[in-house]
Parts: structure tokens; C-alpha cells; sequence
């Protein structure tokens, strides 16, 4: 595979519109991708936006060389019914839905395609993201390179074993919404604080970017910095005591279990 190979694309929402930039952004030529998007004003928004093409599902994925399935888990199946009885059988097929097995994927076709799964998350939208793959068997190295070269233009990319990729979704795919949680319940600490809510935004989103900017840059341990911080029976100490009294450490650990559990629930 190479930047002429034909993509084709299931579902053209805001993940799918990321996706396309990704391709386009490592190379992929925009004629040689197609997308298949149920609502039509979508369709024409993105095909205006980015040079690309559209078409019905059947059409698309025929001569393709990689399909893309952007979809709901809920709507795989239906999918993948629609996919399988006009696929080019020598395509690899990209799945991006959380839960659904290489095997619920290779089973729904009964095409014998390769297949990759792919746990993305929504910081990919501002080439920032976290993806993790799993490649299924039958993909050649031609195939793995492609992927792994598109997915690197969303932010980062590593391959783990499949059965890894719930631990995955539970870490980096359901992981933004921890922030933002946080982020949220920081404002609202501030505001009771006396701070505006203005000033309260501003000054947590900027501590948070910054912090996680050195956490990335500086080359130090979570741990070490947040020593760095920390002098005895000071501010902060007093602050990650209560977090401790408060069994933050449990808390994230429980929630990412029931992320993990509802991933495997979804399979």
C-alpha cells in the first residue's frame, strides 16, 4: 500500500472527519478517498472541505484498498452487512469502535480480510490524540505500515495484543472525559473559593495544560514532579492529603475498571 491507495470510509461524523485530515495529512492523495455517510448534507460539507469523493457503501467499498469503519458499536452489525457482499477481499479493514473484536469484525464479514482494530480518542481532533492497534491475522507489513502511518498524523500511535484493548479504552479512550471531569470539578472548587467562573476556568485549563506539557517535555516521572511541588506541610501537601483521605488512587482505579468492564460488555 502507498499514498495512491484507495480509502474508503464508513461514517463520516467528527472521529471520520479526523480521520480523513489524518490521511490526507500523511500523505494520502484526497481523490483516492471516499466516504459513505448516511445524511447527506454531511456528505457534501465534507467532499467541499477536503477535495474528497462520496458514495453509496456498495460502490465504495469494492475497489478499495483499506476501509475505515467509523461507526457506533451499536451499528457495526448492520454495517457490516452492508459491507460484505461487495468488499475488495484483498482490503484491510480498520475498525474503530470500542468493543468490537477482530473476531465479531472477521465473523460479521465472512470476507477471510485482514483486519485491524484501533482504539482511538477525541484529542485526535486537534492532531493530539492517543490511538493504540491491533493487528489481526492475514495483515502484511504493507498494511500495518499504512496504518500505523496514518494513525501517527492524529497525535500518537503504539500496537498492543488485542486483549489489551479494553485495558485501552479504560486508560486513553475513555480517558479525556477523567479530565475534563476534573476540569470541571476544579472550576467549581475555585468558584466556591470566591473566584469567578471566568477566572476560575481560566486559571484551571491553564495549570492543567502547563502541567501536562512539562509532564511531556521535561522527561520527569508524574511522581517526580509532583515531589517538586510538594513541601512538607505546605499548601499542596495539605491538598493531595485530603485527596488521599478521600482514596483518590481507589476512585480512578475503580472507574476505570467499570470503563474496562463495559468495553468487554460491548464485544
Amino acid at each position: 500500500m502507498d499514498q495512491q491507495s484507495k480509502v474508503a470510509v464508513i461514517g463520516a461524523g467528527v472521529m471520520g472527519e479526523a480521520l480523513i485530515a489524518a490521511l490526507i495529512s500523511s500523505g494520502v492523495n484526497p481523490d483516492r478517498i471516499t466516504i459513505s455517510e448516511k445524511r447527506e448534507e454531511r456528505a457534501q460539507e465534507l467532499v467541499a472541505k477536503y477535495a474528497i469523493k462520496v458514495a453509496p457503501v456498495s460502490a465504495n467499498v469494492a475497489d478499495a484498498d483499506a476501509l475505515l469503519l467509523v461507526v457506533k458499536p451499536q451499528d457495526m452489525a448492520t454495517v457490516l452487512e452492508d459491507v460484505k457482499g461487495s468488499i475488495n477481499p484483498k482490503a484491510v479493514v480498520i475498525t474503530f469502535a470500542a468493543g468490537k473484536t477482530i473476531s465479531f469484525i472477521s465473523n460479521g464479514l465472512g470476507t477471510g480480510n485482514p483486519v485491524v482494530r484501533v482504539m482511538p480518542n477525541t484529542p485526535t481532533l486537534v492532531g493530539k490524540g492517543m490511538a493504540a492497534a491491533s493487528m489481526g491475522a492475514g495483515v502484511t507489513d504493507a498494511q500495518r505500515e499504512f496504518v500505523m502511518g496514518f494513525l501517527a498524523a492524529t497525535g500518537t500511535v503504539i500496537e498492543v495484543a488485542e486483549d489489551l484493548q479494553d485495558a485501552v479504552t479504560a486508560t486513553s479512550g475513555s480517558g479525556p472525559a477523567y479530565f475534563f471531569a476534573f476540569v470541571e470539578a476544579m472550576v467549581a472548587g475555585a468558584k466556591e473559593l470566591g473566584l469567578s467562573e471566568k477566572d476560575a476556568t481560566t486559571l484551571t485549563i491553564q495549570t492543567i495544560v502547563g502541567a501536562a506539557k512539562l509532564l511531556d517535555e521535561s522527561g520527569k516521572t508524574a511522581t517526580t514532579l509532583r515531589e517538586n511541588v510538594t513541601s512538607p506541610n505546605g499548601t499542596t501537601a495539605a491538598a493531595l492529603t485530603s485527596f488521599g483521605n478521600d482514596n483518590l488512587n481507589s476512585m480512578v482505579a475503580k472507574a476505570m475498571k467499570a470503563a474496562r468492564d463495559r468495553s468487554q460488555e460491548l464485544a
